[in-house]
């Protein structure tokens, strides 16, 4: 039988509880995190973000990697976009789109360097 991970007996290191309680942030930004890390939870918004780490690409560009449609695509995109992840930039009739900032390449390279070891 497999050993419980769990205390043997009641005891509460009040002093540590305490100084954690004291660096908690407020529920709203844990709500705000969790929401964050849901967005990076679809494989095929992962695989969106990965290739926008890349380079730079439009939904045509996006929909012809990953074999979705283009509206799939624009629909990832939106969420992505709504949540500073991904930001645009127009050139004509074409919309291209990059990373929003360096978090959000941080964040991917965390997670397979995570996933990696």
């Amino acid at each position: 039988m497999e050993q419980a991970f769990c205390c043997e007996r009641e005891v509460i290191h009040e002093d540590v509880v305490a100084e954690v309680r004291g660096k908690l942030s407020g529920l709203e930004e844990y709500a705000e995190l969790a929401n964050l890390l849901k967005l990076f939870g679809d494989p095929t918004r992962a695989r969106l973000l990965h290739a926008l780490e890349m380079h730079e690409l439009c939904v045509c560009d996006l929909a012809a990697l990953l074999g979705v449609t283009k509206s799939a695509v624009s629909h990832q995109l939106k969420m992505l976009r709504l949540a500073n992840l991904v930001k645009p930039r127009r050139d004509g009739q074409v919309v291209y789109y990059s990373l929003a900032d360096d978090h959000v390449r941080a964040i991917l390279e965390m997670g397979f360097e995570h996933i990696r070891e």
